[in-house]
């Protein structure tokens, strides 16, 4: 059997830099590499700045893999996560017993808003009832 916690290699992966970033970067400053820079690849970060983004063509290709999902951050890791929070589980790093708090705390706050959004829907309702039972 495998081992869950074991992990992955390092081209199943995905990096902490945000795919939204990286993509506005090579939009704006692709030919000068600040795209690269950003994701830790210093070296043909310099060198896309040298050749102006290989007169633009090594930009637009760069472009095109970050929007599809293909671009790889210095340590080889895919740079797919739009949104550099969104997290599979941001609980990680806590310990058991302050992840089961916090997660119980925001079960009390879904519910709490589900109660709020309730209350709101009925008060709507009440002007709208008392003027048709006038006369």
């Amino acid at each position: 059997m495998t081992d869950p916690g074991a992990r992955l290699p390092v081209a199943y992966q995905v990096s902490p830099h945000s795919r939204a970033v990286t993509l506005a970067f090579a939009a704006i400053f692709g030919v000068f590499g600040a795209h690269r820079f950003y994701t830790g690849r210093t070296g043909t970060g310099v060198l896309q700045a040298v050749t102006l983004g290989g007169l633009g063509v090594w930009a637009l290709i760069d472009v095109i893999l970050i929007a599809t999902g293909n671009f790889r951050d210095a340590d080889g890791r895919r740079v797919l996560n739009w949104d550099p929070t969104d997290l599979d589980d941001p609980y990680t790093e806590l310990p058991p017993a302050v992840a089961a708090e916090i997660a119980a705390l925001r079960a009390e706050l879904d519910e709490l808003h589900e109660r709020l959004d309730f209350t709101e829907r009925m008060l709507a309702r009440l002007p709208a009832a008392a003027e048709e039972e006038r006369p």
